[in-house]
């Protein structure tokens, strides 16, 4: 598509949460033929997702780095910095003749979101949380488009699998632990401590550690005689998670609305050093709604969470998730963008 009208960037990452979203749109601009060229940082996770990533024509990982939590003269370096980097990602936007950029967020979205700015090129934004980053809070007044589920009601982008495996959950039988990839402790050690009367309930375990901490967990389970499912990465993940019928989790927004897709009603404990708290309204967001659960890490009483599982009215909640996301959410924004730059 090189010097065609719909020469794409995406831009932003650093974490799982912004790349999957990175990914869904990558993969939908795909089907209609179109390779977008992506702008990430060195730092982060963005070249382990996409150096090898042939669904992009070319992508490009620069020596961008987070400016919020610095202070002084690191934090002046920092933004010194970013102002050279658009200065690189302008020229690379021109080189491809690029006419739209769609960022993720995250600070690795930095250098082409004010290259896009400068350059003239309509800004497209998609915020994943209900508390907004301190970039996008920036960058929203210049965009052509700012996508949100909590704002505007937007669908959110979700892998259609996760619909497709959905169902109403009406009995107990199988509790689901989501530590995520990198291994959340506070829920690893929830789920030791509620691990005895599961078995006690003829409740299955199904347990996700992280690399970090799955030996310990495994040879826990082993140690105590309790038949549990546990792995540290699993890549498939809504093969486990649909059959389950309970689930605990941090509240990362993509993880948030992937069991939320799935109709699982979940516990959520949110990572309490999250920027601007922003797990902790992602969850109270469901939790609002009546259509799942929200416990700060350190308000964890153990007889009262035990008392929220083998009690919960699966089916309500099941089905008060219904309306909390709508299928095809990257179908919904790429046919945005696309739109603009035909009109």
């Amino acid at each position: 598509m090189e010097n065609g009208k719909f020469n794409i960037a995406i831009t932003g990452g650093g974490t799982g949460g912004h790349l999957k979203i990175a990914k869904v749109i990558k993969e939908e601009l795909n089907k209609r033929d179109i390779k977008p060229i992506y702008i990430g940082s060195i730092f982060g996770a963005d070249k382990e997702w996409f150096e090898n990533d042939n669904g992009f024509s070319y992508t490009y990982f620069l020596f961008s780095s987070g400016v919020v939590n610095k202070k002084g003269l690191r934090k002046i370096n920092s933004l010194i910095n970013i102002l050279k980097l658009s200065n690189e990602a302008k020229n690379i936007l021109k080189h491809h003749n690029i006419k739209a950029v769609f960022s993720v967020g995250g600070y690795s979205a930095a250098p082409a979101s004010f290259a896009a700015i400068l350059s003239n090129i309509p800004l497209f934004i998609h915020e994943q949380n209900a508390h907004i980053g301190a970039l996008n809070k920036i960058l929203k007044p210049f965009s052509k488009r700012f996508f949100s589920t909590f704002l505007y009601g937007d669908p959110y982008p979700v892998e259609d699998i996760f619909f497709e495996k959905a169902r109403i959950r009406k009995k107990l039988k199988t509790v689901i632990f989501l530590g995520g990839s990198q291994g959340a402790v506070a829920i690893n050690d929830l789920a030791l401590k509620l691990a005895s009367q599961l078995k006690e309930k003829n409740i299955n375990i199904i347990h996700q550690t992280g690399k970090r901490d799955f030996k310990r967990i495994k040879e826990f389970y082993e140690k105590e005689n309790i038949k549990a499912d546990v792995f540290d990465f699993y890549p498939n993940l809504v093969e486990k998670i649909k059959k389950a019928d309970f689930a605990v989790s941090r509240a990362g927004a993509s993880t948030l609305f992937e069991l939320a897709a799935n109709q699982i009603p979940t516990l959520f404990i949110p990572y309490p050093y999250a920027a601007g708290d922003h797990q902790y309204y992602n969850a109270k967001f469901i939790a609002d709604k009546n259509a799942g659960f929200v416990k700060r890490q350190n308000e964890i009483d153990i007889s009262e969470i035990k008392n929220m599982i083998f009690n919960v009215d699966l089916e309500t909640i099941s089905k008060n998730l219904v309306s909390i996301n709508q299928k095809e959410g990257a179908k919904f924004i790429t046919e945005e963008i696309l739109k603009s730059l035909v009109n």
